[in-house]
C-alpha cells in the first residue's frame, strides 16, 4: 500500500516557546485504520489537527498523496473530522444533518437523496431521516456525525476520540461498527484515543506518543508483545518492570537471581528494564521456585484472577485462573521468552 499521509519534522511550538510536537515524523499507509494512542497531553490530538489543517506547524512538512498540503484550508483538504462532541444541528432533522455539507456545496438534489441514503445503510439508521436528532440515543448520535463526514466522500476519516462519551457496552458496538465501516469503504481511518483496549481491538497500525514524541509504531501484536521501552510496556496493558541488568547475551539479573531470556546486544553488566507481563507469571509451590513471594490481595477480574505479590524489592502482578489466598507464600515461574528486556533510554528524550 502507498502512503497517503506523511508528516517530516512536524513542530509545534506555542507562543511561550513551549514545544506541543517534537520533530514527528510518520507514514499513514492507504486504506488503512492508524490509531494514535498516548495520553492526555501527549500531543495525538494535535497531530491529528494538523493533518486535518486546523493547526498550522511551526516546522516540518505535511503531505497528502505526495502533494504538500502546508498552508491548505481544512475545507480544501480531502478529509473530514468526527469529534468526540458531535456537533450536529439541533435544528435539523437526521437527513439534513447528513444533507448538510452536499448542499454547500450545492450538490443536485437527486444526488444529494442517494447520497444521503447510501450513508444511512452504511450506519444502520435507515428509516431515521426524519427523526430529530434530540431523540436520538448517543449511539445513533454518534452515526449520524459518522454519516454526514463520510457523505463528502473523504478519502481519509479523521476520529478525534468519538467515542468517549458513550458507554462501555455501547463502545464496544461502535468500535465493531467502526471497523466494519472502514473495510467495507476501503477509506483511511485516522483514530485518537486513550484507551489501549480500544487501540488493539481496533487498529492496523498503533501510533504510542507521549510528551510530544512518538515512541512505537506498530502492528497492536507488535506493540503488546514487543514494546520498546518502558512507557509503552506500562501504557499498553499492565505489565511487571523490574530493575535488572544484562550479565552477557541472553542472561539477565534480577531480584537477586539469574534467568535465562532470548534478548541480546547489550553491553556486559548493562542496566535494563525487565518486562514480564502479569498474564506470563505462572504460580508454582513455594518450595518448587526460584522466585517466591506473599499473596497481598485477589481482585476477581471475569476471565481470570488478578494477584498482588510482595516479592523481592518489587510488587508483581499476576493473572491467573486459579488465585491463591492472601497471605499464601507463592512461587513464579516464567518461559525465557516471556522476558522481555529493554535499554534504559528515557521515555522522554529533550
Amino acid at each position: 500500500m502507498e502512503n497517503i499521509i506523511s508528516l517530516k519534522d512536524i513542530i509545534l511550538e506555542f507562543e511561550d516557546n513551549s514545544r506541543v510536537l517534537k520533530n514527528i515524523s510518520l507514514d499513514i499507509k492507504d486504506k488503512e485504520f492508524v490509531t494514535f494512542l498516548g495520553p492526555s497531553g501527549c500531543g495525538k490530538t494535535t497531530t491529528l489537527r494538523i493533518i486535518a489543517g486546523f493547526l498550522e506547524p511551526t516546522s516540518g512538512d505535511v503531505f497528502f498523496d505526495g502533494q504538500r498540503i502546508n498552508g491548505v484550508p481544512p475545507h480544501k483538504r480531502n478529509v473530514n473530522t468526527v469529534f468526540q462532541r458531535y456537533a450536529l444541528f439541533p435544528h435539523l432533522n437526521v437527513y439534513e444533518n447528513i444533507a448538510f455539507g452536499l448542499r454547500v456545496k450545492k450538490v443536485p438534489e437527486k444526488e444529494i437523496l442517494s447520497r444521503v441514503g447510501e450513508v444511512l445503510e452504511l450506519v444502520n439508521l435507515k428509516g431515521f431521516e426524519k427523526r430529530s436528532v434530540h431523540r436520538l440515543s448517543g449511539g445513533q448520535q454518534q452515526r449520524v456525525a459518522i454519516a454526514r463526514a463520510l457523505v463528502n466522500r473523504p478519502k481519509v476519516l479523521l476520529l478525534d476520540e468519538p467515542l468517549g462519551a458513550l458507554d462501555l457496552k455501547l463502545r464496544k458496538e461502535m468500535q465493531i461498527e467502526l471497523r466494519r465501516i472502514q473495510k467495507e469503504l476501503e477509506l483511511t481511518f485516522v483514530y485518537v484515543t486513550h484507551d489501549q483496549e480500544e487501540a488493539l481491538t481496533m487498529s492496523d497500525s498503533i501510533v504510542v506518543m507521549n510528551n510530544g514524541y512518538i515512541q512505537q509504531i506498530g502492528t497492536p501484536t507488535d506493540i503488546y508483545n514487543e514494546p520498546v521501552n518502558a512507557f509503552v510496556a506500562d501504557f499498553i496493558g499492565e505489565s511487571n518492570i523490574i530493575n535488572g541488568c544484562m550479565p552477557q547475551d541472553c542472561v539477565v539479573e534480577f531480584a537477586g537471581r539469574r534467568f535465562d531470556c532470548v534478548d541480546k546486544g547489550f553491553d556486559p553488566n548493562e542496566t535494563v528494564d525487565v518486562v514480564i507481563r502479569p498474564e506470563d507469571v505462572k504460580v508454582i509451590q513455594a518450595e518448587k521456585a526460584r522466585l517466591t513471594g506473599i499473596v497481598e490481595s485477589v481482585v476477581f477480574k471475569g476471565v481470570h484472577y488478578e494477584m498482588i505479590v510482595d516479592g523481592v524489592d518489587h510488587k508483581w502482578i499476576i493473572h491467573s485462573t486459579k488465585a491463591a489466598p492472601a497471605g499464601t507464600m507463592i512461587g513464579m515461574t516464567f518461559d525465557p521468552d516471556d522476558i522481555h528486556i529493554m535499554k534504559k533510554t528515557p521515555e522522554v528524550q529533550e
